[in-house]
């Protein structure tokens, strides 16, 4: 009987609400905005984005280098003439310009290694994201499922605070009958106080819940959200946790679980750091250039080039004689600064060669990072064991959860029904006054518990039966 009351009632609400053309949430569309939305998830893609600019910057390792250069002075006192060689004691002003470049030919393998590993890295990043995602998605199924096991709380606390009004008409009514004492009002108003702090209290678990689910999904508390209205939510009918068998879902998780995946590319990311440690002994061999030209305020250059003249007679003794001899000489030459561009063009220079460095000693830096990679493999293996024997665990509890849960449920179903029954004819009984009050509000009080005890044990199965899905890679979603 209160069973079909809640069902007629929570029918009626869900017209009313649908008639108000208010905006719904399914499970679904929950789970889906709050992967989009949520802090956690955005800083798992930003860790994807690091990832790949890893990849990137490994991948352009391969490339030469390529750098140029620019310096310009001023030397005072005794120094050296760049473009003479020449040491002078005057103040000189230089520019030096130059191109580098370079390329790695060799060097172990740690480059073809190194991008191996980057690789790895963002299908790491991928799958712990993935991870996020799907443990946020777990959370909101609970979230949305806590909703809805306090709205039909709720539901049922008002059908008892209608049926306590109901009895209190029906008392009143044996009262003025002479049936039943005065005091017996009392204890019915007892009741209906309860049942009036009871709905408060259920309303106040509501609006936590839905608080709750909005921090999930990164929406503001002050906005106004309504779950979808489901009529009655139902056990599917193929659910049955007795026949699932731990290996099976267990192989599942394996092969669908993204934290499994990225403990898998960790163990290939710590191999490869051991080839990278093995590198750092190996010689390495480069390719390397370099252009280069420079400019000095103090390079001359003739400007005009003179003339030879004869010079004014001179006499000298030559082989006993007095002889008058005229000497030549150079008149009119002429200095100027050399251009700028001219001395770089005079002074432009080129180079090309081969690098080649062969390791001796490095104060043991490439054994202990041979030790260091091999200490990470096993702390890697290790943590994939770990969370491998927790998974099955996991999985262990939440089948026993599960047949639990259904155990309750069933039993939960049938206290309902036996004290239904037994309610009913409580209430014949009581209408015809052989039975007092107390013993009519003990059978309604005992029925009340059972129906809460019904409504939180149906939930506590959808929930565990969520899980079991999400192990096995389902989609969370109710019918």
């Amino acid at each position: 009987m209160l069973l079909k009351q809640f069902t007629t009632l929570f029918i009626c609400l869900l017209f009313v609400q649908v008639g108000f053309g208010q905006k719904t949430w399914s499970l679904t569309r929950c789970i889906q905005y709050a992967q989009q939305n949520s802090l956690s998830v955005k800083q798992g893609q930003n860790q994807i984005e690091q990832a790949q600019l890893s990849e990137q910057e490994a991948r352009y390792s391969r490339y030469p280098t390529v750098n140029s250069s620019l310096r310009g002075g001023v030397n005072f006192g005794r120094t050296i003439d760049p473009t003479t060689n020449d040491f002078i004691n005057e103040t000189v002003l230089t520019n030096s310009l130059g191109v580098d470049a370079g390329v790695i030919l060799y060097n172990g393998g740690r480059i073809r290694n190194q991008i191996k590993q980057s690789q790895i890295n963002v299908d790491i990043a991928e799958a712990d994201n993935e991870q996020i995602k799907n443990d946020l998605a777990l959370s909101v199924a609970a979230a949305y499922l806590q909703i809805l096991l306090d709205q039909e709380q709720l539901i049922n606390a008002n059908n008892r605070l209608a049926q306590t009004q109901a009895q209190l008409t029906q008392t009143d009514r044996l009262i003025r009958a002479g049936t039943l004492p005065e005091a017996d009002r009392l204890e019915i108003q007892a009741n209906l106080a309860r049942d009036e702090q009871n709905i408060v209290t259920q309303q106040n678990a509501v609006e936590i819940s839905y608080l709750n689910l909005k921090n999930l999904m990164q929406i503001n508390p002050d906005e106004e959200i309504n779950i979808e209205k489901i009529d009655e939510i139902q056990i599917p009918v193929n659910a049955n946790p007795d026949g699932v068998a731990l290996t099976q879902v267990y192989n599942r998780a394996i092969a669908n679980q993204p934290f499994i995946k990225a403990d898998q590319a960790r163990l290939s990311s710590a191999d490869l750091d051991t080839e990278i440690a093995k590198s750092l002994g190996l010689p390495v061999v480069s390719l390397f250039g370099n252009i280069n030209s420079f400019y000095s305020n103090k390079v001359l250059e003739v400007t005009n080039e003179g003339d030879i003249v004869d010079g004014p007679p001179q006499s000298i003794l030559l082989d006993g004689d007095r002889r008058s001899i005229q000497f030549p000489r150079l008149e009119g030459l002429t200095f100027g600064k050399r251009g700028y561009f001219n001395q770089l063009s005079d002074n432009f220079g080129q180079s090309l060669g081969l690098n080649v460095s062969i390791p001796i000693y490095n104060q043991a830096q490439t054994r202990l990072a041979k030790e260091r990679a091999q200490l990470n493999i096993l702390n890697t293996q290790i943590a994939a064991q770990q969370n491998k024997q927790q998974l099955k665990v996991d999985i262990q509890r939440a089948i026993a959860n599960a047949r639990a849960n259904k155990k309750q449920f069933e039993a939960s179903e049938k206290t309902v029904s036996a004290l239904d029954l037994a309610y009913i004819n409580t209430e014949k009984r009581y209408k015809l006054g052989a039975v007092n009050t107390f013993e009519y509000t003990t059978a309604k009080n005992n029925l009340d518990q059972a129906t809460i005890d019904l409504i939180i044990a149906k939930y506590n199965y959808l929930y565990s039966l969520q899980i079991l899905d999400f192990y096995q890679g389902k989609r969370l979603e109710l019918k």
